[in-house]
């Protein structure tokens, strides 16, 4: 059979898709990154290869915080950031979707599709209150898993209205609340609330949010923050099916486009897996800028280098220090 390559490596989870050339999900994979993307990129390909022998990968496409180092173990033959590879997620799963809602560990996103085209979107980097960080840490106070955190909010009446511009200032009017004496339902939903007036007020402002609204990212499987949504926006949230590979997704669909533009694939195969792949560091001491220089190696072969203002570092790296599919063979 033959298949296309989505990877997706943010802070806290890397995920991946496999997808046939009708666009059907074959396999999605989703582990935690836990601060170790090499690692975590070679335990999805290993997976994959175990689940599926035999398998001919066509292309291969890398998107999240990590995709220009997704895209160098894997040779990638599209890097693409998150925005771009949600959106087309979006539209394939959703055809006609005008407002994307992404939630996930580390940031979140907000964008605008009018015709199938993005024209405006805004991300969250700042603070942890817009974020899927912010539900984990206050849950863990509240002595909730987050997986019984939505349920809960559901069952609230009476939602308390938590102050939730800021993480800090939400912890402090959480503990608050609980020493007032509110229900527990009630105070979940609140922070699910919070969570969502902070999303609406920080990426939302001035924009026109139209249906059909479509919600992924982890976040997206809370269902209080579902129902905080479609009560904010009064209307229906659609949440995928494959809602936390939806960026992993995208970027197997932009594979499968760039392939197609080229008329071959750089995927270095499975055998990446068992490669001894790290990453060093080094600081530049030839000018008063003090690079800090990142270097992926194989054993002694440089696969790529970044960091340097001036290229003198990343020049060094040659197409000939590529690993390629025959050398994986004997790995």
């Amino acid at each position: 059979m033959k298949a296309y390559l989505g990877i997706d490596v943010g802070s806290v989870s890397t995920n991946l898709v496999l997808m046939d050339q009708e666009q059907r999900i074959l396999q999605t994979v989703y582990i935690r990154t836990q601060g170790q993307p090499i690692l975590s990129i070679k335990k999805c390909l290993a997976m994959v290869m175990r689940e599926n022998p035999g398998i001919e990968v066509k292309g291969a496409g890398t998107t999240g915080s990590a995709r220009q180092l997704a895209a160098v173990i894997t040779g990638a033959d599209s890097v693409k950031n998150e925005i771009t590879a949600h959106a087309v997620a979006a539209s394939a799963m959703v055809p006609g979707v005008q407002t994307v809602i992404e939630i996930g560990g580390q940031d979140s996103k907000l964008i605008i599709l009018r015709d199938g085209i993005v024209t405006d979107f805004a991300m969250n980097t700042v603070c942890a209150a817009g974020t899927g960080s912010f539900l984990d840490q206050q849950a863990a106070r509240l002595g909730i898993p987050i997986e019984e955190f939505g349920e809960l909010a559901l069952k609230s009446t009476l939602p308390v209205r938590i102050a939730g511009r800021c993480a800090v200032f939400a912890e402090s009017d959480m503990i608050h609340k609980q020493q007032t004496g509110y229900a527990i339902e009630d105070i979940v939903a609140g922070l699910c609330e919070a969570l969502v007036r902070n999303f609406l007020n920080n990426l939302g402002k001035g924009k026109q949010l139209l249906a059909p609204v479509v919600f992924q990212g982890g976040v997206a499987a809370n269902p209080g923050m579902r129902d905080a949504f479609a009560r904010a926006l009064n209307t229906k949230i659609i949440v995928p099916e494959y809602y936390h590979v939806m960026g992993a997704f995208g970027a197997a669909i932009l594979a499968k486009e760039e392939v197609a533009r080229k008329n071959g694939t750089s995927f270095r195969g499975f055998g990446t897996a068992n490669l001894d792949i790290s990453a060093k560091s080094q600081e530049c001491t030839g000018c008063p800028n003090r690079c800090e220089i990142v270097s992926i190696v194989n054993g002694s072969r440089i696969l790529a280098r970044w960091g340097d203002r001036c290229g003198k570092w990343s020049g060094l790296s040659s197409p000939g220090s590529i690993v390629k599919e025959k050398d994986l063979m004997h790995a």
